[in-house]
Formats: C-alpha cells, sequence, structure tokens
C-alpha cells in the first residue's frame, strides 16, 4: 500500500460549502397553523405518518415532533417543516392536534 505524501488528506480548490442557514421564522401559534395530515407508503411497503404545513422555527418543530412520537408511542423524525412518524397513526395525531387547538385535517387517501 502506498503512502500518500499528505498523510491522507485531501484538499479542494473550491470554496468554502455554503450551508443553509437554519430556520429562524416566527412561530405562529397553534390556532394559525394549517397542519396537513398525510398517509404514505416507503419501500418496503411500509406505512408513514406526515405532517405537513408547520410554520415555525427549527426548535419548535422539534417539540411538537417529540409531542407526537411520545403520544403515538413511535419512531419518527422532524426537520424541514414535516414530522414523520412510523405507522399509521393519522387518528391519533388529528385528535392530539384539535385538544392543543392546532388548525389540522387530514389530506390525500
Amino acid at each position: 500500500m502506498k503512502k500518500r505524501p499528505t498523510g491522507g488528506l485531501v484538499y479542494s480548490t473550491r470554496g468554502p460549502v455554503q450551508r443553509p442557514a437554519p430556520r429562524t421564522a416566527r412561530t405562529l401559534p397553534p390556532a394559525e397553523q394549517d397542519l396537513r395530515i398525510h398517509l404514505d407508503r416507503l419501500k418496503g411497503n411500509k406505512l408513514v405518518t406526515r405532517i405537513t404545513g408547520f410554520v415555525g422555527n427549527d426548535q419548535d418543530l422539534n417539540d411538537l415532533g417529540r409531542s407526537l412520537k411520545s403520544r403515538c408511542g413511535v419512531g419518527g423524525n422532524a426537520k424541514d417543516g414535516v414530522v414523520l412518524l412510523q405507522g399509521d397513526h393519522r387518528d391519533k395525531v388529528l385528535a392530539w392536534l384539535k385538544d392543543h387547538d392546532y388548525k389540522a385535517k387530514k389530506s390525500g387517501g
């Protein structure tokens, strides 16, 4: 095996990589949020509940995702304004959002 004179480091002549800025939008109150609850199928025929339409910063989105995941007892993630939950939990999610004064409804099939 050859040793590289740079010690294995790779250099680039391109400038610094531009990363998207974190979302710092003002979070709307729950009554002004217009959330949609979708049911998607991923490869392997797995079901995912997708909640879209959240307007606000990443911390509030993560808090909403954490609350929904613990309520449904499943895994998932929250990023880019979308909350994903493993499995079909549209009814539980809709009831929880309505109880917490969010404006939400089912969307799609």
